[in-house]
């Protein structure tokens, strides 16, 4: 489970900007909460809210690249090639600062990165004993145009520990050795339709990337279609079949494979079926939306959403966040953080499950949670004071 997590010189967070899920002890216990194998209090679900251009979604980027730097960098990053990372432009010479703190399999780990474009400068990972003990410590040393790495129990040899690429994680890449450590700390686990350069596929496109999930998934995809179904989306059914379609408009002839889906409709005694395309942006919008929150609900994990509420009437939202709350379905205590402009979430949230972002004049966001606002009561409408502009984080018009 992820604990908290905290970004310096990140896109527009300039200062140092952290963001907890820990839950104070004297909150008391709902079904949004989970305690975790070290003995603290976790939200399962956080949201994100701010006017627009706030930085929100900056908010969220570290953690979808930090899923995947720790997993996918040695795969996915020829050599020579940037780290996908943007420091705040008015401080561009300086590095960029990542830290995370998580359970996993029981223990507690903090991960800290330092890093420019060009390069890994500072990397280290630390598991909790008594007390935050170091496992490695990866630094890049400038007069020697080489690393030092500093390992305890960390299993990797030496000579390929140094070795390691500078736009590469050095979990990432003791995991191509088979490392065990760096072996179950690379397993993905964030799910998200966001990544550095900012949403991932939308629409009709995002709709046939849910296909294919959903087509190779069969227990989720019946568990998507049961949802569906009782949404009161007019679906009486659903099913996805396979098909080849022209590659590009250029190439007729070259064929490539897609999965289509098709909603089924009762009306007066008879079955109608439509291709999904046809289908409202709603039912679109949810269809995607459950391709990146059921994996992570089936197994545990993190699930990272940019604008949840994308054509969603806000009783959908309801319905969805609720599959975090139920440990019927979130037995793993998978975890949810999202954006969103549909305010009305504040209804659900408690005060310590939303992050406020504002940005300021020079361009210089910052983020607090709500429950850190002095006198902010228990018992208080947070979407009317919200809304009466007393938290902030609103447009200024």
């Amino acid at each position: 489970m992820l604990h908290s997590y905290a970004v310096t010189n990140f896109q527009s967070f300039l200062d140092r900007v952290e963001v907890d899920l820990v839950v104070n002890q004297r909150v008391p216990h709902t079904d949004w909460m989970a305690t975790s194998a070290t003995g603290q209090r976790v939200s399962k679900v956080l949201g994100v809210i701010g006017a627009n251009a706030s930085g929100k979604t900056a908010l969220l980027k570290p953690l979808a690249f930090l899923g995947w730097f720790l997993s996918a960098s040695f795969q996915q990053t020829q050599p020579g090639a940037p780290i996908p990372v943007s420091p705040h432009f008015a401080n561009s010479a300086e590095p960029v600062e990542l830290e995370c703190t998580a359970e996993i399999k029981g223990e507690l780990w903090r991960y800290v990165l330092r890093c420019t474009p060009q390069r890994v400068l500072h990397e280290a990972l630390y598991r909790k004993h008594d007390r935050f003990r170091y496992v490695f410590i990866r630094d890049w040393n400038e007069d020697k145009a080489a690393y030092t790495v500093r390992q305890q129990d960390f299993g990797l040899d030496p000579s390929k520990a140094v070795e390691a690429r500078p736009n590469v994680s050095l979990i990432a890449w003791a995991a191509q050795y088979g490392v065990p450590q760096a072996l179950k700390l690379a397993t993905p686990i964030v799910s998200s339709n966001v990544n550095m350069v900012g949403r991932v596929q939308t629409g009709d496109l995002a709709v046939l990337q849910a296909s294919k999930s959903f087509y190779e998934n069969p227990p989720l995809r019946e568990q998507m279609e049961r949802l569906l179904c009782s949404w009161d989306l007019g679906l009486s059914g659903l099913s996805i079949r396979e098909s080849e379609v022209a590659q590009n408009l250029l190439n007729p002839d070259i064929k490539q494979k897609v999965w289509m889906p098709y909603g089924r409709h009762a009306s007066h005694g008879q079955d109608f079926e439509l291709p999904f395309f046809l289908e409202s942006n709603g039912t679109k919008s949810a269809f995607s939306l459950l391709s990146f929150l059921l994996p992570t609900l089936s197994k545990g994990g993190l699930a990272v959403i940019d604008e949840f509420e994308s054509d969603l009437h806000p009783h959908m939202l309801a319905a969805i966040l609720d599959l975090f709350a139920s440990q019927r379905t979130n037995p793993h205590n998978a975890q949810l953080v999202f954006t969103s402009h549909a305010i009305e979430v504040l209804n659900l949230l408690d005060k310590h499950q939303v992050m406020l972002v504002e940005k300021n004049a020079d361009c210089e966001s910052t983020a607090l949670r709500l429950d850190q606002i002095s006198g902010v009561r228990s018992d208080v409408s947070l979407y009317g004071k919200y809304m009466a502009g007393a938290f902030g984080a609103v447009p200024n018009l």
